[in-house]
């Protein structure tokens, strides 16, 4: 397999790779992110819920200030999902206020976050509490086949894209997968607060791998004997035996979807082909998947397929806005590849 010079692999695209170029993130606005929430503060209790807009900050950052200017605990201070430093996004923090120095969030600054509204909740905030993200991303020195664009568009709207973990899941260069092989075999010794991010990026490796395959394969998007299906909008999952035309339909209208290893402990719970699959293209790699099961991990799995809402696009002179919808959990990366090669200013410029 090919690899791509941020040290990842060539993962294969449904489409086939774009003839379409661009920078992406020439600067923040260009990449902005509104999370989108799963539920609205109740108006009382003893956690404030705020939402803030931050440009140029990570997510944990944003939490550490948060947690700093109330006085309370880091653990305090919740959040629904992580956002990249390299942007504008909104989203919900949560703080736990029975202990705090400081209520007045009024009066509370932080560089580069603008506090848009505030409610008491009385619950914390947890991680995976959000509908989803919707994104704003301005594609700068487009150059390409406008109507092929379109036509890719159309074609996106109508089967979905492959659910990739992107880049930024493995860091720059793609390195945490190398450094997590060194850690699990034994030949490195890494930070504690590391390790979860370097088991990630092993995790995500693996099922990146296969999930190309069936790319390869054209089967990423349809059921196979033996698959285990998750329901659309779910962490839900059940085993599925074929041929069933129900399920071939289910399949068909999005309400389900074929999904991938996400490799630990226990059964994966695929059979039949879809195993047989799965063992092909991870029996190289059988020492990684073995060192996450001993790591802790428990298997789980994910999607292999997802589809945007609300895709829409503008073409200015050599800019391309593309605004959509995605569900937790999914890389606004995974559908830019799929319509252009982007390249990203804030790795060019590292």
């Amino acid at each position: 397999m090919p690899v791509h010079p941020d040290g990842l692999p060539e993962w294969a695209w449904a489409l086939g790779r774009p003839s379409a170029d661009g920078v992406i993130r020439s600067e923040p606005e260009d990449f902005q992110v509104e999370e989108l929430p799963l539920i609205e503060p109740a108006g009382e209790g003893n956690h404030l819920w705020l939402e803030v807009r931050k440009r140029g900050a990570n997510t944990n950052w944003v939490a550490g200030q948060l947690a700093r200017a109330a006085g309370v605990k880091p653990r305090e201070v919740g959040f629904a999902g992580m956002k990249d430093r390299h942007g504008v996004t909104s989203q919900w923090f949560s703080i736990g206020m029975q202990e705090a120095a400081d209520d007045d969030w009024n009066s509370w600054t932080i560089e580069g976050v603008e506090f848009l509204q505030a409610q008491r909740h009385g619950r914390k905030l947890r991680r995976g509490t959000l509908a989803g993200n919707r994104f704003r991303i301005v594609v700068r020195q487009f150059e390409g086949d406008t109507d092929k664009l379109l036509e890719r568009i159309e074609q996106v709207n109508l089967a979905g894209i492959p659910n990739y973990f992107g880049p930024q899941r493995f860091g720059h260069g793609g390195r945490n997968v190398q450094r997590a092989r060194d850690w699990l075999s034994g030949g490195a010794r890494i930070p504690r607060n590391k390790r979860s991010i370097y088991l990630s990026a092993a995790r995500s490796y693996l099922f990146n791998q296969l999930l190309s395959a069936r790319v390869e394969r054209g089967d990423w998007d349809r059921l196979l004997d033996g698959d285990v299906a998750a329901l659309d909008g779910s962490r839900s999952t059940f085993p599925c035996t074929l041929p069933d035309e129900t399920l071939d339909r289910r399949c068909a209208e999005f309400d389900i979807h074929p999904t991938g290893p996400l490799p630990g402990r226990g059964d994966s719970g695929v059979a039949r082909e879809a195993a047989t699959l799965e063992q092909a293209v991870l029996e190289n790699e059988m020492q990684l998947v073995e060192s996450l099961a001993r790591a802790g991990l428990d298997a789980d799995r994910r999607s292999l397929r997802l589809k945007p809402g609300r895709l829409e696009c503008e073409l200015d002179d050599d800019s391309l806005l593309l605004a959509f919808d995605l569900p937790p959990g999914a890389y606004a990366t995974s559908l830019l590849r799929e319509l252009v090669n982007v390249r990203d200013a804030t790795i060019s410029a590292a």
